[in-house]
């Protein structure tokens, strides 16, 4: 089945756009703003606190252990609750699962702000990420729910560019709040700066999102043997890969066949389930190549992509001795480049569809491999200027991958699955940033060791593998093209 919006599927005449009044077009996009923004500070959360850690390791004397759970324990329960809150919003409400993932995520940001030892930051983080995970297949639902064919590019194209820019300009933000909180007490605005946006997200959340799409049941089974499976799948996949540099023995890799086996009983147990009630996950949203190679795409890109920032931050900070500010401010030509080119990426996807997609991810493998160049033939020159100019390019390219993709993506998913198959999506996205960020960071830590100290080495052979790693969703997206071709 073809992809393209123009293609029937996602544009059929079941799904045309009805004309709304006035009232009811702002509500919506009044409703849409909110999410936006609750996305916008749990993707947040990915990225900014990396800028924080030394100022955590200072106050809390933290181990390596406890640092790292503080930075993946968030990614794991994130990716663990995704396609169970999805499908909980498309039973239930988004309404409902919105406001209680926004409140709690509040409640945990305050509870790690407040932080006096190790353990209860980690236990605050762990609840935060799951809060993160409830939030975010709400917002993509929310989507699907409020708009219809066409309409969709323009929202898809925001959401795009606020996944681009929240995980690019972490760093920055965090660099800041550290500069003007000090660094003493910084790293605990970076956790309280939430609260009052997280407040104000769920009384107009309350206010502004629906209950339930129109013919909803009121009461649909949730699938509890699903939920288990795939959230057993799940944390033996990741836990190898968010633990990566603090367990050293080679068994931990066992964990990765182990979950993938566990995820092929739940693929078997959703297809026995379908047949008398709602699974968890309908296997059959994977019959539609739209979602299918969509969502390679986006496990693929989400592997290079956030890794880049990872091992940037860390040149920068450790290698380079720049501040948490600085190095914020270099990663920044990439957020801009990301954000004006998802506002255009998500206005024009419904025109050139897929292509669209495989010209973003040839401008980020360019803009990469620029980057690597403009560093070895500038060895002297200072880091933050000399890669603005092609993190720039590459900014631009991802702002032409998220948001196309995402709309691509989702096109034919029905609404009453638009959760749980946002939340799969995503799902994959998380899966694709831990075991991206476990390989190019060993990347990194290996070349450093290898060349005794050599940061710029490590880092231009580390930020090679991200981008080998974007060049493998440049070629998924190229067969797609060149076999419609």
């Amino acid at each position: 089945m073809d992809d393209h919006p123009s293609a029937g599927g996602p544009m059929s005449t079941a799904q045309a756009p009805q004309p709304l009044d006035a009232a009811e077009n702002r509500r919506r996009w009044q409703a849409l703003g909110v999410g936006l923004v609750a996305a916008f500070m749990t993707l947040l959360d990915v990225s900014i606190v990396n800028v924080a850690v030394p100022s955590i390791d200072r106050a809390l004397h933290a181990s390596p252990s406890d640092l790292q759970w503080v930075l993946s324990g968030y990614a794991l329960t994130f990716g663990l609750v995704l396609v169970p809150a999805g499908r909980f919003g498309d039973a239930r409400g988004r309404r409902n699962a919105f406001v209680f993932g926004i409140s709690l995520f509040t409640l945990t940001s305050a509870l790690a702000g407040l932080a006096t030892s190790p353990t209860w930051l980690v236990a605050a983080r762990l609840l935060q990420g799951a809060a993160a995970g409830v939030v975010n297949p709400q917002v993509t639902g929310l989507i699907q729910q409020l708009f219809r064919g066409s309409e969709r590019a323009r929202p898809f194209g925001l959401l795009g560019a606020t996944i681009g820019i929240s995980t690019a300009v972490g760093p920055l933000l965090g660099g800041l709040l550290i500069a003007v909180g000090g660094e003493a007490h910084g790293w605990r605005w970076v956790f309280f700066v939430n609260v009052p946006v997280g407040i104000l997200a769920v009384i107009l959340g309350w206010r502004l999102l629906p209950t339930r799409p129109e013919g909803t049941p009121e009461r649909r089974r949730l699938d509890p043997v699903g939920v288990l499976l795939l959230g057993v799948g799940v944390v033996l996949l990741l836990l190898p890969l968010v633990q990566d540099q603090q367990w050293e023995t080679p068994w931990k890799w066992a964990l990765i066949p182990a979950g993938l086996a566990v995820l092929v009983v739940f693929g078997l147990w959703e297809r026995s389930y379908a047949r008398h009630h709602e699974p968890l996950f309908d296997l059959k949203l994977f019959t539609f190549q739209s979602y299918t190679l969509g969502s390679l795409i986006a496990l693929i890109y989400f592997g290079g992509f956030t890794a880049i920032f990872f091992v940037f931050t860390l040149y920068l900070q450790n290698g380079l001795g720049y501040s948490a500010l600085v190095a914020g401010l270099a990663i920044t030509p990439f957020a801009l480049g990301s954000a004006a080119a998802s506002a255009l990426g998500g206005r024009v996807v419904n025109r050139f569809g897929r292509p669209l997609v495989g010209i973003g991810l040839l401008a980020v493998v360019i803009g990469l491999t620029a980057t690597v160049v403009v560093l070895r033939l500038a060895p002297d020159a200072p880091a933050p200027w000399v890669t603005a100019a092609p993190l720039l390019v590459a900014g631009i390219g991802s702002g032409l991958v998220i948001a196309p993709n995402q709309t691509l993506t989702l096109a034919q998913v029905p609404v009453d699955q638009a959760g749980s198959g946002a939340g799969m999506l995503q799902t994959g996205q998380r899966i694709g940033a831990a075991a991206g960020i476990a390989a190019v960071g060993s990347m990194f830590f290996s070349t450093l060791a290898d060349s005794r100290g050599n940061w710029t080495t490590a880092f231009e052979t580390s930020l090679v593998l991200a981008t080998g790693i974007i060049a493998l969703a440049l070629v998924a997206a190229l067969i797609d093209i060149l076999r419609k071709g």
